[in-house]
């Protein structure tokens, strides 16, 4: 495979810290018209797309996170999310009615939970299974 310039090296550098490639082409020191036509054309040779995925690879891999970790540390933020809490009055009185604390923070720490761990992936045909389709207005606060 071709060597990269001094330049596309320095644009590869700028295109992982920005994710802009008109922005890394400037950094550079590219200088023509179209910027961003010509940083299309950076980003679609081969040489600069191995190039990015090895400087992400490196980054990653010098990162030394734990799987574990990760998994660990999204199940306690959807858990905490999800606990419920006392619905409070004006002065701070418990209402008798509960809520999630941070029902969208949760919701997205079980999603990111459910990539990480490949549950989103299209299930195959063989393991379809049809649906039964539930609407809110059929449960009743107990069953919430």
């Amino acid at each position: 495979m071709k060597q990269l310039t001094q330049q596309q090296k320095r644009f590869v550098i700028e295109y992982i810290r920005t994710l802009d490639g008109e922005l890394a082409a400037k950094k550079a020191g590219y200088k023509c018209k179209d910027l961003k036509a010509f940083s299309m054309e950076l980003l679609e040779k081969d040489q600069i797309i191995h190039a990015i995925k090895t400087h992400l690879k490196h980054q990653i891999d010098s990162l030394n996170v734990q799987k574990g970790y990760v998994i660990q540390k999204l199940l306690q933020i959807a858990e905490f999310s999800l606990e419920q809490e006392d619905i409070l009055d004006k002065e701070g009185n418990p209402t008798g009615k509960m809520k999630l604390r941070d029902s969208s923070a949760g919701l997205k720490a079980l999603e990111s939970l459910c990539k990480y761990l490949g549950f989103s992936n299209p299930p195959d045909e063989e393991q379809y299974h049809e649906a039964k389709i539930i609407t809110i207005s059929n449960l009743d606060d107990e069953k919430i």
